[in-house]
């Protein structure tokens, strides 16, 4: 039986998981991205620059997704864009973790990462974004 549009937006579909991150002593919950928010993140990864040209931010590719994935118990965000730098400076691999369960859970596919990758390797050596 086909959905209606109502079973649809009724649907609660965005998954949370608990993530165990034994280097700061705990766990932290984790959220897929909603679709306008996985385009709001992608296309914060590529700013335009002063010159028009978009550059590629691989410096907080992982930490702009965690600032909008890591939530508390009541799905409210743990961190701000203001945290960005701070967030930056914990260790990588905890990062890592929680930014592989927020891909999966968001639906981010090999594929995805095969176009940043692909941004990656044409982003200009000297201009990358930070915020």
């Amino acid at each position: 039986m086909p959905l209606s549009r109502n079973d649809i937006l009724k649907a609660s579909d965005i998954k949370t998981e608990e993530v165990n991150i034994p280097e700061w002593g705990g766990s932290v919950l984790v959220r897929g991205l909603s679709g306008v928010e996985r385009g709001l993140y992608e296309s914060s990864l590529a700013p335009k620059g002063v010159d028009g040209k978009s550059v590629f931010d691989t410096v907080y590719l992982r930490i702009k997704m965690l600032v909008i994935v890591c939530v508390d118990e009541k799905g409210h965000p743990l961190f701000t864009e203001a945290d960005i730098e701070a967030l930056g400076k914990k260790s990588a691999g905890p990062i890592e973790r929680l930014f592989e369960v927020a891909s999966r859970l968001s639906g981010l596919s090999e594929k995805d990462a095969q176009v940043i990758e692909a941004n990656l390797k044409n982003a200009p050596k000297d201009g990358l974004s930070t915020a």
